[in-house]
């Protein structure tokens, strides 16, 4: 058997690279390369993280490094997943990451129903997260042994929201973490410093014949975690990219992937990161006969790339497609600390980044069993409330001549809420745009600050904060070095009621009505401001 799937190995290897010689190159790719319009017309997606991570309850969104950390140091967000992992499944020296796994089941998860609602509220893409920095892969992979279908739930995850996605005619995209995994796994090598259990290794250097009489019998936990730090040499590091190389391009041509979105700063290992995305452009070339997807990463100057801002917004508009991308608290469901965002700063992060010429993709943090939980979903149905009130503003918009006006109404330092990260890296690698975004604990924006978009001759006007009375736009001037044209009418969408304006040298003013569509920032629709 075993010298049959090795066969069966080599055949698809030596197809793939036969396949492989007939791709484009990155340079011959880019000559032809135009950023899809199903992704720059969407403006707003879902993301949906799911894997073994989603199982505590609490732990911060990196539990799998600090369950084996009794100090975090500055990575406070993680703080509470050493004594929850002692206490819920064990001592980390007898119970390590392979327990947590093995409860992972996902028992509820029901994709059809998910991709439903997520489209009902609003979103025109949906990303799936295919592995994380514990280096465990949500799909079928030839490549790597410790993945979703093989444990845990037993279920292809990606497989499940692909065809899902497919059924409700959805571009579908996934989402990779996983090239930083040696470092980020090295404290699963260590022991206790202290305690019952101090000095006993954890489970990063159990070997292959520890497994014998559990539930990972013949499973090596070096496929997991790497192998232990003074074994690693250049050649076996070199092996690991490869090996990433290859279970990245079987996930982006066995489900057809639209998107992919990779973390870190840079291509995932350099060149390899790169050739998985040649992979994603060319696979999309010989599907569509044209190139029809999308790759994101933290990147400049890559003109293939939509360039990626993580929990923050461009402070200005860009002229290349961009995308901000947010979660609640952490990336996987936690309870540990109160939502960071709600309803409100989501709407005005949306308003924020549209105006600018990004797109919005919002994480939802699924529970282990597959489910949303009722508080996430009680904002995101605010949320869909609100961008299909407002949909004629969002969907197709472009960004005006300016973003917005009556700015920086809050008078803010810059934020920085640097959650679910390395602190010290963000500080060194990514650029100020990066967690710098406002949050549910924000200062208030000023009643009178606005952002803009358009959509063919209709300028949309995004009050963030309104308030019952009337509002001055000074861009919206006759004279203003905006260059407005004469405004012949404003509407408030999602109501009938007629809004009163009066346009001069100086400035436009309309009334903000006390009836509202929603309690949240209030679109109008102007007609003549755009000659």
């Amino acid at each position: 058997m075993k010298r049959t799937i090795y066969l069966l190995a080599c055949i698809f290897c030596l197809l793939q690279a036969s396949a492989q010689n007939n791709d484009l190159s990155w340079e011959e790719l880019q000559k032809q390369y135009q950023f899809p319009q199903w992704y720059t017309d969407a403006r707003f997606g879902i993301w949906a993280t799911i894997g073994p991570q989603s199982v505590p309850l609490l732990g911060g969104g990196w539990y799998a490094r600090h369950m084996f950390m009794q100090d975090v140091g500055s990575q406070q967000f993680g703080k509470n997943a050493y004594e929850y992992h002692r206490k819920t499944f064990g001592p980390q020296s007898q119970k390590g990451y392979t327990e947590v796994i093995h409860q992972w089941k996902a028992e509820r998860l029901d994709t059809d129903e998910l991709v439903r609602y997520f489209k009902s509220i609003g979103a025109r893409y949906i990303v799936v997260h295919a592995n994380h920095h514990d280096h465990f892969d949500n799909f079928a992979s030839t490549y790597h042994p410790w993945n979703s279908v093989n444990m845990g739930p037993h279920k292809d995850i990606v497989g499940l929201f692909e065809k899902s996605t497919r059924k409700y005619k959805l571009p579908f995209g996934v989402s990779s973490h996983d090239d930083r995994f040696l470092g980020w796994w090295l404290p699963a090598f260590g022991a206790d410093t202290s305690g019952v259990y101090k000095g006993i290794p954890y489970e990063g250097r159990m070997t292959k014949d520890d497994g014998k009489g559990k539930w990972w019998d013949g499973y090596d936990p070096a496929q997991l975690y790497g192998l232990p730090p003074e074994k690693r040499t250049p050649e076996y590091e070199v092996e690991v990219k490869k090996n990433y190389m290859l279970r990245q391009q079987e996930l982006v041509t066995k489900y057809n992937v639209d998107l992919l979105w990779v973390d870190g700063y840079g291509f995932p290992y350099g060149n390899y990161g790169k050739e998985v995305f040649r992979t994603l452009f060319n696979n999309s070339l010989k599907r569509n006969g044209k190139i029809d997807a999308v790759g994101i990463a933290k990147v400049d100057k890559e003109p293939m790339l939509v360039k990626d801002i993580e929990a923050g917004v461009a402070e200005e508009i860009l002229p290349y497609p961009w995308d901000g991308i947010f979660t609640f608290t952490h990336w996987f469901y936690k309870e540990d600390n109160p939502l960071m965002h709600n309803a409100r700063s989501i709407i005005e992060l949306t308003s924020d980044i549209i105006s600018k010429n990004g797109n919005m993709l919002l994480n939802v943090e699924l529970k282990g069993d597959g489910t949303i939980a009722p508080d996430h979903k009680e904002i995101l149905d605010d949320v869909g409330k609100w961008i299909n009130i407002n949909n004629k503003a969002i969907y197709a918009s472009k960004p005006w001549v300016i973003y917005g006006d009556n700015l920086n109404s809050c008078k803010r330092e810059i934020e920085r809420n640097i959650v679910n990260a390395d602190k010290d890296n963000v500080m060194k690698e990514a650029q100020k745009e990066n967690f710098n975004a406002r949050t549910a604990n924000s200062a208030p924006y000023g009643h009178d600050e606005v952002r803009f978009t358009t959509h063919g001759k209709n300028l949309y006007i995004f009050v963030l904060n309104p308030a019952t009375g009337s509002i001055d736009l000074p861009s919206l001037g006759l004279t203003s070095q905006e260059h407005p044209g004469k405004i012949r009418s404003v509407k408030m969408l999602g109501s009938h009621e007629k809004i009163h304006f009066r346009q001069d040298n100086e400035r436009l003013t309309f009334d903000i009505p006390d009836k509202r569509p929603t309690p949240y920032a209030v679109v109008f629709e102007v007609q003549g401001a755009i000659q």
